[in-house]
């Protein structure tokens, strides 16, 4: 049984930060790439560890956590960061759009 590029950056993330939530959103089949591709996936992340962050920095955070899936076969990765109080705010992460061609 291999190991899919979704739990492995779920794993990770789990690990490294210890988030209240997360979602990991395989989205390749919106994308012009073979079936069962896992290349685009969109990230939905509450933690305590953001708190005080800019995005910018949570981005990296999350950027140099996944710097091996990235470098080998993850070509986009859309990103939402919250702490639990912007969660609490926001409530959902924005939908994707549909890049399909």
């Amino acid at each position: 049984m291999s190991v899919t590029v979704a739990s492995k950056i779920q794993t990770k993330i789990e690990h490294a930060i210890a988030p209240q939530y997360l979602e990991v959103i395989n989205e390749s089949n919106r994308h012009h790439v073979p079936p069962n591709s896992e290349t685009h996936f969109k990230l939905v992340i509450v933690s305590t560890e953001f708190e005080g962050q800019r995005l910018l920095s949570r981005h990296r955070t999350i950027n140099t956590l996944l710097a091996t899936e990235l470098a080998n076969g993850v070509h986009a990765l859309a990103m939402h960061t919250y702490t639990p109080d912007e969660w609490a705010e926001q409530g959902n992460a924005p939908a994707s759009p549909n890049c399909k061609g």
